[in-house]
């Protein structure tokens, strides 16, 4: 397993402060009403601090009603206590579930960054315990995978808040118990280092299909028939994590039209003919062509779903702006028009 992929884990391990239980709900309600307010929130020092002082209380409550065993142990107990401490706040998530020998809790208390929180409770050494903490951004859920040969294993899905054109910041983590120790020993931060933006997700068994966003040169936030790709990933024994196994593109032509146009931006400014001669069949359309153009951020206008001819806006200085028309051949774009925009 790469070391890269640990160095993003944040598995905290960390003492459970003693709380007297008839007073634990009471501070949760105070923390509430007094210490994350709006103001406090937009201060990162002050909401972490508590954030953090919410979480010890979670952990009490947790750690003591394993200790006590029998039904007060049990997801169902535990389940119904923190949705009292969820009731109490107001807008929290707390979810509570059992993997193997793990309590595994799922919290986020605000949607403000630090407020997110996978919790591992174990007992190791025979004494119930927080054994580890993952904290990233966005709302946490578990799901739940066949047990690797080491130990039990499941995904966090960390989900970021919907954008206005319908996709959402996405990152999953593969956990894995080994022994009385857990590791993050996949993710997806390590494919998309840039961050991962999702327009839809599905788990069904040791499998995971995710579309999302490809932000490449040409691409811009709202536009419609940008090019989409969806990965899908596999558990696989051997290297136990998740491999990638399918790909598929969606409006695949705008990113191959986008190629198109940066090869002709590029050979305008270093004078490249060759280059221009291919792009630019049309020898009385390269002459009129200015020396440089630019990229304008404006919505290309394509002349239907699959289109065969596509206008890209684009900016010529002290000229002002131009569009530039392509057409498609046999899967390439070449540009068949280039006018001055009328201002």
């Amino acid at each position: 397993m790469s070391l890269t992929i640990l160095a993003h884990v944040v598995l905290v391990a960390a003492p459970v402060r003693a709380t007297d239980p008839s007073d634990r709900l009471d501070r949760f309600r105070t923390l509430a009403a007094t210490r994350l307010t709006l103001a406090e929130v937009t201060d990162p020092a002050r909401a972490g601090e508590a954030y953090r002082e919410v979480y010890a209380l979670l952990d009490d409550e947790v750690v003591e009603n394993l200790a006590s065993g029998d039904v007060f142990a049990s997801p169902a107990f535990l389940q119904d206590r923190l949705d009292a401490f969820a009731e109490a706040w107001g807008g929290a998530s707390l979810r509570i579930t059992r993997i193997g020998r793990l309590t595994v809790g799922a919290f986020q208390v605000s949607e403000g960054a630090g407020s997110s929180s996978v919790r591992l409770y174990g007992a190791p050494r025979g004494e119930a315990q927080l054994i580890a903490a993952l904290q990233r951004e966005g709302r946490p859920s578990l799901y739940e995978l066949p047990p690797a040969a080491a130990g039990s294993q499941f995904l966090v899905v960390w989900e970021g808040l919907l954008t206005g054109r319908g996709t959402r910041a996405l990152r999953l983590d593969l956990v894995r118990q080994r022994g009385d120790e857990v590791a993050v020993v996949w993710s997806t931060a390590e494919l998309f280092p840039d961050g991962l933006m999702a327009r839809e997700y599905r788990l069904r068994g040791g499998e995971v299909r995710i579309r999302y966003e490809l932000q490449y040169p040409g691409w811009i936030p709202g536009c419609d028939q940008q090019t989409e790709q969806e990965d899908v990933y596999r558990l696989a024994p051997d290297p136990g994590t998740f491999v990638r196994v399918a790909r598929r593109q969606y409006n695949a032509w705008h990113l191959a039209l986008h190629r198109s146009v940066a090869g002709l931006l590029e050979a305008l400014a270093a004078g490249n003919r060759a280059t221009l001669a291919t792009l630019v069949p049309d020898a009385q359309l390269r002459q009129k062509l200015p020396a440089r153009l630019e990229r304008e951020l404006a919505c290309d206008a394509p002349d239907g779903a699959n289109p065969g001819a596509v206008s890209v806006a684009a900016s010529a200085g002290d000229l002002g702006p131009w569009a530039l028309t392509f057409h498609r051949s046999g899967g390439q774009w070449r540009l068949t028009a280039a006018n001055p925009v009328l201002q």
